[in-house]
């Protein structure tokens, strides 16, 4: 299962690199890919203003941070694959946030093609109907999440619409869009043409498994073959470009093996964008998709334009996606913007799948993980946490409901929920939930102090290069750290003693709050709900928790005369069915096998 954008389409179609218009050519590529081509308009390929590359447009210390998700589509509501990407994205843009950036943090909907009429038709609704249906099925997710995005943009938007238009007629009037007949095998779930030598038996999609038909169309396409020179010299020029760097040799390889013109207009579908000097045909795919990174940026606006948009924000400092759509991010998407003269998106990170436990997710093997129900069942903390660490970012991730319960109540409950509630519990007993002298000067003279220090920058450096799950380790030794100071100093028998080890044990917990103070702080990306229930049982306001950034992670914040909150469990450990069916079971043994009939009745 895609971890990214099931919602993501993948779904063009190709032209060779070559010139349709020498019959040689063409022969062989009606032999080759088994369809055939006849240009009604030669291009004319002539050249705009040169591409921007991403070094070339680095941002200024004041340009905003605008991070995107891919822009889901509404064939279906939200899977884990589209929430785990949206949960990673957050917990980026909440970072830069504390660091003090202005974040535009982008995600929608996309909402056109011919799927889409299909599965609006199956229930009985109009395509429009079904687009509301579905997209707000993400909105309400996402705030189930504690998604805290900034646009949320719709592809039936008309300011969107306008958007794409404008860029459309840009890059035409550039001799990129040519018209051309198109021949070939179309299979309507994939929503794209396929090769003979990749069916089955019949002329069977592999993956849908039903036959593909027969389709001629007269289309519309993008140039794309006239920009590999530009995308290699981009791409080595700038090899942080594509992230990780294993994706990168992927794109590399993408391109060496030729680039080939593609299909951006369908004649037979009429849910789309019309073309705008063709309304016959709709705009399809990535022309309109990716635009929405664009538009999403002109949704405040009472006339929106290309340039008015992109002067709001563009170019995206990071487009976060699934590896199944990494071509059409960093090789026709960039390609698209050479065209239109507009600067790049300085880094496109592609994350890896998703699996349960160790298998391939989906419907047919009843093995699927919905996001509702994970989020109902155990909280948002605990969904956001287990995925932002236990995947790590890049690579393939897998699920189980024991490793998730394992985990999130080892990190979340004990190890830190644990430490917060005895330290508070102490305080209250022994000092009237009050701190007796400053953080600063209480740790003067430990080590625990450098310590902390230590994993608080190497958590900063590890969400600056998106290492997220790094990050949550070292915010996690922090609370280990604690845990381990507090065993070993033992305040409540200090407290005992009286005197000057009553003293220092007040000290203690001083020194172990400011701890949770930073952890707090360091770890609000991840878990935003927990960390203000954190802050709030230090005695802040939610006002002040939402105005801390990252420098309030410096130690010293906590002081003299400070007044901590009752202590209340910040998060209830989980129970899994094992232990649920055990505590359930366990007073009807204890009934049955050592209490007489009688004394069960006196007991009850």
């Amino acid at each position: 299962m895609a971890a990214a954008a099931a919602g993501a389409r993948i779904n063009c179609f190709f032209l060779n690199p070559i010139n349709p218009l020498n019959s040689k050519t063409t022969t062989r590529l009606t032999t080759h890919l088994h369809f055939r081509l006849s240009r009604k308009t030669p291009p004319t390929f002539c050249t705009r203003a040169s591409a921007t590359t991403p070094d070339e447009t680095s941002a200024a210390a004041n340009d905003p941070f605008v991070l995107t998700t891919p822009l889901y589509y509404v064939n279906a509501p939200p899977h884990m694959g589209s929430a785990y990407t949206t949960i990673a994205a957050d917990a980026i843009a909440r970072f830069q946030r504390l660091l003090g950036k202005r974040v535009i943090f982008i995600t929608g909907t996309d909402e056109h093609g011919e799927k889409i009429a299909a599965a609006a038709a199956a229930n009985d609704s109009t395509p429009a109907q079904h687009c509301d249906l579905i997209s707000q099925s993400y909105v309400t997710l996402w705030k189930d999440l504690d998604i805290g995005y900034d646009k949320f943009i719709r592809t039936t938007d008309p300011k969107h619409e306008a958007i794409v238009k404008e860029f459309y007629s840009r890059v035409r009037d550039n001799g990129d869009i040519y018209r051309a007949d198109y021949q070939g095998l179309y299979c309507i779930n994939c929503e794209e043409y396929k090769d003979e030598k990749e069916l089955l038996e019949n002329n069977c999609c592999p993956t849908h498994l039903k036959p593909c038909v027969a389709r001629k169309e007269d289309n519309f396409f993008f140039a794309l073959s006239k920009y590999q020179k530009p995308l290699e010299e981009t791409l080595a020029k700038n090899p942080n470009f594509v992230q990780p760097s294993y994706r990168l040799n992927e794109v590399q390889s993408w391109i060496k093996s030729g680039l080939r013109d593609f299909s951006i207009s369908r004649a037979l579908v009429d849910w789309g964008i019309p073309v705008p000097n063709d309304s016959k045909q709709t705009i399809y795919v990535w022309f309109d998709a990716l635009l929405g990174y664009i538009s999403a940026l002109s949704e405040d606006m009472e006339q929106p334009s290309l340039e008015r948009a992109v002067s709001s924000g563009w170019p995206a400092s990071l487009h976060l996606i699934g590896k199944d759509i990494l071509r059409f991010h960093a090789v026709y998407w960039p390609a698209m913007l050479m065209s239109a003269g507009l600067g790049l998106p300085k880094m496109v990170f592609g994350h890896g799948f998703l699996t349960k436990d160790g298998m391939k997710m989906g419907k047919s093997l009843g093995n699927t993980i919905e996001p509702n129900d994970l989020v109902q069942k155990f909280g948002s903390d605990a969904v956001r946490y287990f995925f932002v660490r236990e995947v790590e970012f890049g690579g393939d991730g897998d699920y189980s409901e024991d490793r998730f319960i394992n985990i999130v109540n080892a990190h979340l409950a004990n190890s830190i929920g644990n430490l917060l509630n005895r330290t508070l519990g102490l305080l209250k007993k022994n000092c009237q939930s009050t701190l007796v002298i400053d953080s600063s000067i209480a740790a003067e003279g430990t080590t625990f102090k450098d310590t902390v220090e230590k994993l608080v920058e190497k958590a900063r450096v590890d969400y600056e290069n998106l290492s997220l799950s790094s990050a949550c380790e070292a915010v996690l030794e922090i609370s280990n750290a604690g845990n381990s100071y507090m065993d070993g100093r033992a305040p409540w028998s200090l407290f005992k003693q009286g005197g000057a080890a009553s003293e220092a044990a007040a000290k203690d917990l001083v020194i172990i709050l400011e701890a949770m103070r930073v952890i707090a702080i360091a770890l609000s990306p991840v878990t935003p709900s927990l960390s203000w229930r954190i802050y709030r049982q230090l005695g802040y306001s939610k006002d002040q928790f939402y105005a801390a950034t990252w420098s309030d992670t410096r130690w010293g914040g906590l002081k003299g005369g400070q007044v901590m909150a009752q202590p209340q469990p910040i998060f209830a450990r989980i129970e899994s069915q094992t232990e649920e069916e055990n505590r359930v079971e366990a007073p009807k043994k204890v009934k049955k096998n050592k209490l007489p009939q009688s004394q069960q009745v006196v007991e009850a």
